[in-house]
């Protein structure tokens, strides 16, 4: 059962650390991937100067203007995608940038993609996840609450949720020590072992 549009429509620091359990899933012509989240970042629009909408409205974020449960799709560094998902009340461009999964189903694909077996080294880390998930561009805006291509659903909880500062905001004067990065502190697969 796919998550609904209410869950994402939440308070964003909160859907963040709900995200943790839930399956995240892709389909493609080769077959079904799935993962658990075990770690992810809230970014909370205009009053985050780590987030790509802190400075408004632009073409790169549009789709956090159109409301909650859309994937917003980047590329960092030139070479990595990122999937994140939009969040919060109408009219705010806040997102989650899922940072890490523990893979569950299509593991030799995710394999195939990644150049490894080791199942800690598929999806511990944005860039990882998205190459083994195989999410690109041509998924932006995709709206996770109906797509057949990427979508979410419940999953196991975690005994606790920790809470950290997020990774690699340092530039981020007023916001970089927010404990804004939710994670399962039991899993092997999250990206980056830090309080």
């Amino acid at each position: 059962m796919k998550l609904a549009r209410d869950f994402y429509e939440g308070d964003t620091l909160s859907v963040a650390r709900g995200l943790i359990g839930c399956v995240l899933f892709r389909r493609t012509e080769e077959g079904v991937r799935a993962g658990r989240i075990v770690e992810a970042e809230a970014y909370l629009g205009p009053a985050d100067d780590a987030a790509h909408s802190y400075r408004g409205y632009s073409r790169r974020v549009r789709v956090q203007y159109e409301g909650s449960g859309l994937a917003y799709i980047y590329m960092i560094y030139g070479l990595h995608w990122c999937f994140n998902i939009t969040s919060g009340p109408a009219d705010a461009p806040e997102a989650i940038l899922i940072r890490a999964l523990e893979p569950l189903e299509g593991l030799s694909l995710m394999a195939a993609r990644r150049g490894t077996e080791d199942p800690k080294k598929l999806c511990s880390g944005p860039g990882k996840l998205c190459q083994a998930l195989d999410i690109g561009m041509e998924l932006y805006g995709e709206d996770l609450t109906v797509s057949d291509r990427l979508w979410l659903e419940p999953g196991d909880a975690p005994a606790s949720v920790a809470a950290s500062k997020r990774v690699g905001v340092e530039y981020a004067v007023l916001c970089r020590d927010r404990p804004w990065r939710f994670y399962d502190p039991e899993s092997r697969c999250v990206s980056v072992k830090m309080k």
